[in-house]
């Protein structure tokens, strides 16, 4: 049995799981609803034309901040690596990172670019930024050095020498270093959303997390619903759940794509 298929039965065993757990009643509906309604109401959602906007400003956003981190990161890192004092002196901090609260930056940001969507972009970059400098600067290390000896004997340039021979060579670990880079800004773009955000699919999974009731009353269908007053400070699992599961069904579609592509590569180097 291959490992892919290993994966897939586990998680067809987990959601089954859950469903029994959410259906006998071991998991009340107050706290989570059974997998088969979560996929319900998202059918719901997305065929609903008023939640579009906030999903594709998201996603826009995701991808932006994504881009720029891989640009930024890959070079970076290959400036980096050229530099053993500032690598030496960059290193520690780049283990230390993650430690460092983002979303704190979030205020000075919305000071400096107002409450438009380029902090949301810049908190996203942030956390996603490093990932792909740390993995761009493993891959150069294992750069073989019969191959920079190579370029330096047809005469290529740094920059030439990067391009066609270090950063091709370190393409797995570039690989790794751009799906974290996804999953984090999602996580940046998401995360400064549900902060204090009035669009997108984080402040819709806040406002979801705060109000309790049907799927109709944020998606704006008729039918029934609990009134708004009533329902303040409680959870709308009809909404938060499938929109949980929509971020992590793209998040992990892009990386599928990734992960696809880098094996591509990886076959195509071993011919």
């Amino acid at each position: 049995m291959t490992p892919g298929r290993v994966r897939l039965a586990i998680g067809v065993a987990l959601v089954l799981l859950l469903e029994a757990l959410c259906r006998l009643g071991a998991i009340d509906r107050f706290s989570m609803i059974p997998p088969s309604e979560i996929a319900w109401h998202l059918a719901r959602i997305l065929g609903s034309a008023q939640m579009w906007p906030a999903i594709l400003k998201t996603l826009s956003n995701v991808a932006l901040a994504c881009a720029a981190a891989i640009v930024a990161g890959v070079a970076l890192g290959s400036l980096i690596h050229r530099w053993r004092p500032l690598r030496e002196t960059l290193d520690p901090l780049f283990a230390a990172y993650y430690a460092v609260p983002v979303y704190a930056f979030y205020p000075l940001f919305i000071v400096i670019f107002g409450l438009g969507d380029v902090p949301q972009i810049l908190i996203g970059f942030m956390l996603a930024l490093v990932a792909v400098v740390v993995n761009t600067l493993n891959g150069l290390d294992r750069v073989p050095r019969v191959l920079l000896k190579t370029a330096r004997i047809h005469r290529l340039g740094p920059v030439a020498t990067a391009r066609k021979v270090a950063l091709p060579y370190a393409a797995p670990y570039i690989f790794t270093g751009i799906k974290l880079a996804v999953a984090y800004s999602f996580i940046g773009v998401i995360g400064a959303e549900l902060i204090m955000s009035r669009t997108g699919l984080g402040y819709e999974i806040g406002y979801a997390y705060n109000n309790f009731g049907i799927v109709e009353i944020v998606v704006g269908i008729a039918g029934l619903g609990y009134e708004i007053g009533y329902a303040y400070n409680n959870f709308d699992n009809a909404v938060m759940y499938p929109l949980i599961v929509l971020v992590l069904a793209i998040a992990a579609s892009v990386n599928t794509l990734f992960f696809l592509w880098e094996k591509k590569l990886l076959a195509r180097r071993r011919r």
